[in-house]
């Protein structure tokens, strides 16, 4: 601990804690008490969830938050209000060091999502995924590689070469998001507190300050699980999650269990399309590089479901991993035999990120709070009262 407190700098941690909310949970073994989210109000949805119906129901894979909320009233670049984070999603767990397979895939490239260019010519993910916002991805990326060296090098061979990837949503309607307030800490913090199980959603970690549809957003998780079966009729079952940060949509575009919700609650925060959205799919099915991108494509897909067009302001970015196949970039031996699926046998995969991409983005709007920012702009949150009516009318 003395080593990293020296490495990021953080001897005024305590002052810091005082003006921030660090946000974290320990592992957890049943559903988190007082999350609300869209299943409970009884919206339907395709297909059958894992046990917490979050990205973490894919084995190994761990979440961890930093949330940080200070001030209120008018802007002072600097000072605040504060209302931003750190989101943390490890493949394999903070245990492990062996890369995963992975793929990208671009929906509209106004926004960042850094170490993509070596995903795409190497096809591994070698590291964390972390999300915060757009202002904020430069402190995190060199935070994410000295929290590696810190941990025993960036690759297997603990050698401290590491491209993160790191990614953002723009949250300056609530925050401060000129103070860069993110600090290295607040990146070690959400890794070293990231655990599997049960997770919240809503207006914490980088999902904090975002804006979904109108309506308060942030972070919001859903899985699913499939059972495919050879000719044998021997079957397995595989599970896919998804993980976003929402932070798009016009009030009028929302639907919901093809019902136009927005429309029917009417309200306005911006003239025009400023959002993005961040999103990462996790599946335990054994799938190339080339097979993970198809499956980032379908991220698209569940976000259209809810209504959103993607426009020229929204930076949708996407990224896809298998936590099967390890150790397939170990080096020390010339060849290996790796586990894959049939590209005529994808389709219920698919299906899977689909569903669980469209899930995870109305549990981010219900699973949620109102909150006011920066000079008292203020968001509200989906009504639960008003969304079940229209759904039953």
């Amino acid at each position: 601990m003395k080593d990293r407190t020296l490495l990021f700098g953080i001897a005024l941690l305590g002052s810091l804690l005082s003006l921030s909310i660090l946000h974290a949970r320990e592992p957890q073994t049943s559903p988190l008490p007082k999350q609300i989210r869209a299943r409970d109000l009884g919206v339907p949805f395709d297909g059958i969830p894992g046990k917490f119906n979050a990205i973490t129901d894919v084995a190994g894979v761990e979440v961890g938050y930093t949330t940080l909320i200070s001030g209120e009233g008018k802007l002072e670049v600097g000072k605040g209000p504060v209302r931003t984070g750190v989101t943390a999603i490890v493949p394999r767990g903070r245990g492990s060091n062996d890369p995963v397979y992975a793929g990208v895939f671009s929906l509209n490239g106004n926004g960042e999502m850094t170490g993509t260019a070596w995903i795409e010519e190497g096809g591994f993910l070698e590291g964390p995924i972390v999300l915060t916002n757009t202002h904020s991805v430069g402190v995190a990326r060199d935070a994410v590689i000295a929290w590696r060296n810190a941990h025993g090098g960036a690759d297997p061979e603990g050698f401290s070469w590491s491209l993160p990837v790191v990614a953002e949503t723009w949250d300056g309607w609530l925050n401060d998001i000129n103070g860069f307030h993110v600090k290295p800490e607040h990146v070690a913090h959400a890794l070293d507190t990231a655990h599997g199980g049960a997770i919240e959603e809503g207006s914490l970690g980088g999902g904090t300050g975002m804006i979904c549809y109108e309506f308060k957003g942030g972070n919001g998780t859903a899985s699913r699980k499939i059972e495919m079966k050879d000719k044998a009729e021997s079957a397995r079952t595989f599970t896919v999650g998804v993980f976003l940060q929402a932070n798009f949509g016009r009030r009028p575009q929302l639907t919901i269990a093809g019902v136009p919700i927005g429309k029917e609650i009417p309200g306005e925060v911006y003239k025009k399309e400023t959002g993005s959205c961040i999103a990462v799919v996790a599946t335990d099915a054994p799938l190339l590089p080339h097979q993970l991108k198809r499956l980032a494509r379908r991220v698209s897909l569940g976000l259209a479901r809810t209504g959103t067009v993607s426009g020229n302001g929204s930076g949708d970015l996407f990224i896809a991993f298998s936590t099967a196949n390890p150790n397939a970039a170990d080096a020390g031996q010339v060849t290996h035999s790796v586990e894959t699926i049939p590209n005529d046998r994808l389709d219920p995969i698919f299906a899977a990120v689909v569903q669980a991409t469209e899930e995870a983005v109305v549990n981010a709007l219900v699973d949620n709070q109102s909150m006011t920012g920066r000079d008292d702009h203020h968001v509200e949150a989906l009504p639960h009262d008003r969304l079940l009516k229209l759904i039953k009318r």
